[in-house]
């Protein structure tokens, strides 16, 4: 199955940080799911994230399939220790979304634990648990 969003002209573009332990989250949920992208619901903001190898980017759950906002360009080869945020670049491409960029990472980061308790270890996740046996 193909799904294809499309891009309005971007109105801004600015540098900005995500806090390290969301950014290596993205990247771990992606390698242990073993998808192309993941689909993440923010219910709070009505959007759909979708996480893929280059960016994230949030299109309006109410709308048609265009993108609102878009994290992209992440450098943590820039971050100097282990924790340090990592830099990377905003880019709005709807207006409507400005009033969501100050709430995002939060309610991303909400909807983000959410997934993981869904969808880690379930069959086809990538990830299982084996129980020991203990013959007593």
């Amino acid at each position: 199955m193909r799904i294809e969003f499309e891009r309005d002209r971007e109105i801004e573009r600015r540098p900005t940080f995500l806090p390290s332990d969301l950014y290596k989250k993205l990247r771990h949920l992606r390698t242990l799911q073993g998808k192309d992208a993941l689909f993440i619901p923010i219910r709070s903001l009505q959007y759909l994230a979708v996480v893929d190898e280059e960016e994230v980017f949030f299109v309006d759950g109410l709308g048609d399939r265009r993108i609102v906002l878009a994290w992209q360009n992440f450098r943590p080869a820039d971050c100097a220790r282990i924790g340090d945020p990592v830099p990377f670049e905003l880019v709005i491409y709807r207006e409507s979304a400005r009033d969501a960029v100050l709430r995002l990472v939060r309610e991303f980061s909400e909807a983000i634990e959410l997934y993981e308790s869904r969808h880690v270890g379930m069959p086809g996740s990538g990830a299982s648990i084996t129980p020991f046996r203990r013959d007593e």
